[in-house]
């Protein structure tokens, strides 16, 4: 940490990136720091980039010219693997950092600061700039969306005591957690039907849950990729005697089918990475070829699921 905050004074021009299709941790992470490092340091120019989804309510991104990129320092969020940033101009940058917590190792040309200890990169985020930087109520908003989405609203194995810390220096910083639960847990007529639909429509085979999500699911509804594959991967947990679960959804866009995949107790990283994919070890994910190589992998996780019971 110490050296990430040596770069940080270092450079006038901070641009932060985090992973495509962000969740609320990497967008939270990412506003976060933004806000911490202005609050700090408020003649320096920060900047955050990258596509944006239904999380955008936690702040906006920025517009930033390539010429802005030569002498900057990038910073990496919620991500170790280059094809998953969302904005690869992180390669005109100066210099480049990483920071994460995930379980993946990096092939990006950076410094990586990385513990798969922390359940939210936004908690991690939190860490360094409580030590650092200064937080104000934006950035407390910020990080502490982030570490209830990333935690399942403290549910997951992963958090611990300084999670729940962390939430609580975070309030004590102003973060305003009516204004996330008002964004996150409020939804329309159509996303209510929607999940309705996703609720019938998983299999359980084996003590695992799984969906397939065709093309035909975008005809029926008018979703992006990303509200089907991580929005309704949860739709399946929860019920007694499914220890894993398994949500794959075909991306029109890019013509692979998404993984995302899950399980209370029973460690599946591996097969995540098996596939080429990778996350944390009882959440993670990984991108497919085609329904072969799904059925494949539904295939690998009944052994896993075996296995655990001849243990």
């Amino acid at each position: 940490m110490e050296y990430i905050i040596t770069k940080i004074k270092e450079y006038n021009r901070i641009i932060i990136f985090r992973h495509t299709n962000p969740d609320l941790d990497a967008l939270g992470s990412q506003i976060g720091l933004k806000e911490a490092i202005l609050c700090m340091y408020p003649d320096k120019e920060v900047y955050v980039v990258g596509e944006t989804n239904k999380f955008g309510f936690i702040g906006d991104m920025d517009e930033v010219n390539n010429d802005l990129f030569k002498d900057s320092l990038a910073i990496i969020l919620d991500v170790a693997v280059s094809h998953l940033v969302s904005d690869d101009r992180y390669l005109l940058a100066k210099e480049c950092i990483v920071i994460d917590h995930h379980n993946n190792d990096s092939d990006i040309n950076a410094y990586v600061y990385k513990n798969t200890s922390y359940p939210a990169c936004a908690e991690l985020v939190f860490d360094f700039a409580n030590k650092y930087l200064k937080i104000n109520q934006k950035s407390a908003t910020a990080l502490i969306g982030g570490i209830i989405t990333d935690t399942g609203r403290f549910l997951y194995q992963s958090v611990t005591s300084n999670t729940f810390n962390a939430a609580k220096c975070l309030l004590e910083y102003g973060a305003d957690l009516q204004f996330i639960y008002n964004n996150l847990y409020t939804e329309t007529i159509e996303e209510r039907l929607m999940k309705n639909y996703f609720q019938q429509k998983y299999v359980i085979e084996d003590n695992i849950a799984y969906m397939k999500n065709d093309k035909d699911v975008f005809e029926r509804f008018n979703v992006d990729t990303f509200s089907v594959s991580r929005g309704m991967v949860n739709i399946m947990s929860g019920i007694t005697n499914i220890f894993i679960w398994a949500n794959f959804t075909y991306d029109i866009k890019n013509d692979k089918i998404l993984c995302e995949l899950r399980s209370k107790f029973i460690k599946v990283i591996d097969i995540a990475k098996k596939y080429g994919g990778g996350g944390h070890d009882y959440a993670c994910g990984a991108t497919l070829n085609d329904w072969e190589t799904v059925d494949l992998m539904i295939k690998d996780l009944k052994i896993r699921r075996r296995e655990y019971d001849s243990k």
